[in-house]
């Protein structure tokens, strides 16, 4: 059986995790390192260990949306295995981690080799479609409340963690709200006895009341990677 901390390597067949194990580099993801660049050439592809990538939009006045969230359930540049040789998106370290790294041109020559592993990368970025999809329902239909116990929950989904370095600056910018917006819900949230919340700092408190506030979009996103990896 596969062994590595990466799911979607987990997933593959023995032969085909055989063939790319050696090919894999082990590196450090950094707090808001810039892992692909819209419409630049894609070099690498990373398949996160504990560390998170936000896949994100930029507009010209220089703000950033977040569409889409990878962890350890998934990869990033993945659609090189697919001939894509551009990113369609920025990619932004917002949980520094570690994770498994290997060329782009390396990725595409195994996945024309074999089909599990072409395969799988389809399906993921159907999965990161759906969830930017998701995340655009999401953004003009729920609650900053909602959306943030939904961000939080991801994040632990990710980690495996309750305790998270974030900005309060940083989350705002995901869930593409002011700054303002992000603390009155923190504090909200703080007193509601679901986080505290100090200088940077969230330590997730009560699961469960977290889990009834937040939207439906944390179950939808949470059930596609799950169908991702049981296919």
């Amino acid at each position: 059986m596969s062994q590595s901390p990466n799911r979607i390597l987990n997933s593959l067949p023995q032969n085909v995790f055989a063939a790319i194990e050696s090919h894999l580099k082990p590196l450090d993801l950094h707090f808001q390192e810039i892992v692909a660049e819209t419409d630049k050439p894609i070099t690498k592809v990373y398949f996160p260990h504990t560390g998170v990538v936000s896949l994100v939009v930029e507009m010209e006045v220089g703000d950033m949306i977040e569409t889409a969230m990878v962890g350890r359930d998934g990869v990033v540049n993945g659609t090189s295995a697919l001939d894509g040789k551009v990113a369609l998106h920025k990619g932004i370290v917002q949980v520094a981690g570690e994770a498994s790294v290997l060329p782009s041109d390396t990725l595409r020559t195994l996945a024309n080799e074999f089909e599990p592993l072409r395969n799988l990368m389809i399906r993921h970025e159907q999965v990161l479609f759906a969830q930017a999809q998701q995340s655009a329902a999401c953004n003009a239909s729920h609650s900053v409340e909602a959306r943030m116990c939904r961000w939080l929950l991801r994040i632990r989904d990710l980690t495996g963690s309750d305790e998270m370095q974030l900005t309060q600056e940083f989350l705002a910018q995901m869930l593409g709200v002011r700054r303002t917006s992000v603390s009155v819900v923190a504090h909200t949230l703080q007193q509601a006895g679901f986080i505290r919340y100090r200088r940077g700092n969230i330590h997730l408190l009560d699961i469960e009341q977290l889990r009834s506030g937040a939207c439906e979009c944390y179950e939808t996103v949470k059930g596609h990677y799950q169908r991702l990896l049981t296919m």
